[in-house]
């Protein structure tokens, strides 16, 4: 099996719009990215960095990923993304690393908590559209930075 290149786009596209629709807060629309019955599965960190909480279904989904509305800002990028087939022409693996940025504050000053991570995707072809039907999320490492200014600050930002 193959996947073709309009499928190797659809499912680049799918991973991006999971992280640009999470850094807008809009979970519903992450939780419409995953098939009816998907899960994804989180670590806990700073503790454990994989995989040790399952959320299944999409109003699990939506429910865990709402957790972030109590941080004030997050920037998810996407550095790579690899797919594979599976084992029928509708469903695919793959693997996507990525940094995730969580702006929090800590008195007068801003952190950037920042997590260097690799998703472990399976994907199912739904309705005619690639979704998500596994998500694992593993962090390979975890630091901390200054921030000098960003556009939650509400005094104009730090020097």
């Amino acid at each position: 099996m193959t996947l073709s290149a309009a499928d190797r786009m659809e499912l680049h596209d799918l991973v991006c719009r999971y992280a640009a629709q999470v850094d807008d807060r809009r979970f519903d629309a992450v939780a419409g990215l995953f098939t009816d019955d998907a899960v994804l599965a989180m670590p806990a960190p700073p503790r454990e960095l994989d995989p040790v909480v399952e959320h299944t279904g999409r109003l699990a989904i939506e429910a865990a990923l709402a957790a972030l509305d109590e941080v004030p800002l997050t920037c998810h990028a996407v550095l790579g993304a690899v797919f594979d087939p599976g084992a029928t022409p509708d469903t695919a693996a793959g693997r996507v690393t990525g940094v995730a940025h969580h702006l929090t504050r800590r008195g007068e000053r801003t952190a950037d908590l920042v997590w260097h991570l690799r998703y472990h995707d399976r994907y199912a072809r739904a309705g005619g559209r690639w979704r998500l039907a596994r998500r694992e999320l593993h962090i390979d490492f975890i630091h901390t930075q200054d921030v000098r200014r960003s556009r939650t600050d509400d005094n104009g930002g730090s020097s």
